[in-house]
């Protein structure tokens, strides 16, 4: 369970006397789209279990925002209208959402509180869930929020989605600057680009107590800093032969800060097979040595390892029988340095204080690089994975992470921002959005297309 939920059942505890009815739970790892007649069973059980319920005086719904399916572009709002069908116009209804949602104007007149992460690597969920709790409480109070929704044409690749700094950073600032006892909510929403959907896209969603025109005023300050920012929103990343380049230099000069290497093309946080071989294959051929890299998503590889057992030598073959693409063979002889069964207790970052089971799982010796192999397909985004390994991540010079962004909230204590080198590589989640076939996409839109010309809205920015 995600950190939204126990965030709000916590306030809500804290709050007053309440008697808590749980509706349903699903989730997965990111992937392709649903099958759409699993979504429909989905929501078919919640439509029962919930009208079993009623009445009920308020639903908290916590969600991802980017869900699709084989024949829906928008799950997430049939999900919410359908809860809004149920239980009527007056019953309050708060939403979390991932920053990465797709918003669409079905999910913001849905529900009366939309509340947005503010973090990424996201590491407010909690609060965002307590934040729902308190939406509640006022609602249920006499509070009848208005909302104000206004998407831009920017569909910003994921590396300039980040929070610490940078044009997205400012957006939220400066919502948070504007935050006033009208104000209840502001959420910047970045999008998730992979999704290749009508909704994709940079979005604003102001939530105010009372007064729609206050709500409309702040989105659109937001949305004109993000249009005058548009230039930022394109990705710069480091070649290979420059990122194995550094990582040569921090092996020979013991005086240079260690770094570590985010394959940000192969993130399975995003959707990633967390497979590909192009970093191990060029760190392993020039001959790097002191180097990490995880996690390498391998079932087969994994239990070989532990057939073999601790001290084998073999020869390793990654991706043996995978058929996706970018998941290309690649095999070098290796030695199985240890073996455990991936169970472990996130130690920082999104993974934090969770319960976590990985399969069986590998570490292998591929000339200076140990690869930590895995069984169940997850983010490189917490520093146990390797420390479950018994692997000391502060006694090496480079470190690969499979990851796009979250392995920043796990790894800080080892390495600052200018320590993160993201390489240009290719893959599913690479932030190259230009290498993909796009079908759905809203066009034209920043960074796909030229001479995109937009305005922020005058008039009302949603029906909300």
């Amino acid at each position: 369970m995600l950190p939204e939920t126990p965030g709000f059942v916590a306030a809500m505890d804290a709050t007053g006397a309440w008697a808590p009815v749980g509706i349903a739970l699903a989730m997965t790892e990111p992937n392709g789209p649903v099958e759409h007649a699993f979504f429909v069973e989905l929501l078919n059980s919640i439509e029962r279990r919930l009208r079993a319920a009623l009445p009920v005086d308020a639903v908290y719904i916590c969600s991802h925002g980017a869900a699709l399916t084989t024949e829906e572009d928008d799950p997430d709002g049939v999900l919410f209208a359908k809860v809004r069908e149920i239980v009527g116009a007056d019953v309050p209804i708060a939403a979390t959402l991932d920053l990465h949602a797709n918003v669409s104007e079905r999910m913001v007149t849905s529900v009366d509180a939309f509340i947005g992460y503010r973090t990424n690597p996201h590491l407010d969920m909690r609060e965002r869930g307590a934040e729902a709790a308190a939406a509640i409480r006022e609602m249920l109070g006499g509070v009848k929020p208005q909302r104000a929704l206004i998407r831009l044409p920017i569909v910003p690749p994921t590396v300039t989605l980040l929070t610490a700094a940078g044009p997205y950073a400012e957006m939220i600032e400066h919502g948070q600057r504007g935050m006033s006892p009208e104000i209840m909510n502001v959420s910047a929403m970045g999008g998730f680009a992979f999704a290749d959907a009508p909704e994709c896209g940079l979005s604003v969603v102001v939530t105010a107590r009372r007064d729609k025109r206050a709500a409309e005023r702040l989105a659109r300050e937001i949305a004109a800093l993000g249009w005058a920012n548009r230039a930022r929103f394109y990705p710069r990343l480091t070649s290979l032969d420059e990122a194995v380049e550094k990582a040569l230099a921090v092996g020979r000069d013991p005086s240079l800060p260690a770094l570590v290497f985010a394959d940000v093309a192969d993130n399975p946080g995003g959707g990633g097979r967390g497979n590909t071989i192009f970093l191990l294959r060029a760190f392993h051929e020039a001959g790097i040595e002191d180097a990490l890299l995880g996690v390498f998503y391998d079932p087969d590889l994994a239990a070989e390892a532990h057939r073999q057992g601790v001290g084998a030598r073999l020869d390793a073959r990654f991706n043996r029988s995978e058929t996706t693409n970018f998941s290309e063979p690649y095999a070098a002889p290796a030695t199985v340095v240890a073996l455990t069964d991936g169970r472990c207790i996130g130690r920082r970052g999104i993974y934090g204080g969770m319960r976590l089971e990985l399969g069986p799982c590998a570490a292998l010796q591929v000339g200076g690089v140990k690869v930590v192999v895995v069984s169940h397909r997850v983010q490189c985004a917490d520093p146990v994975f390797f420390e479950m390994m018994g692997l000391d991540i502060g006694r090496v010079r480079s470190v690969v992470v499979k990851s796009r962004g979250h392995f920043r909230g796990g790894f800080d204590e080892f390495f600052g921002p200018e320590q993160i080198i993201e390489v240009d590589l290719l893959g599913l989640t690479s932030p190259m959005l230009s290498r993909f076939t796009w079908t759905r996409l809203p066009r034209p839109v920043i960074p796909l297309d030229e001479g995109v010309d937009w305005h922020p809205p005058t008039g009302d920015t949603a029906n909300a």
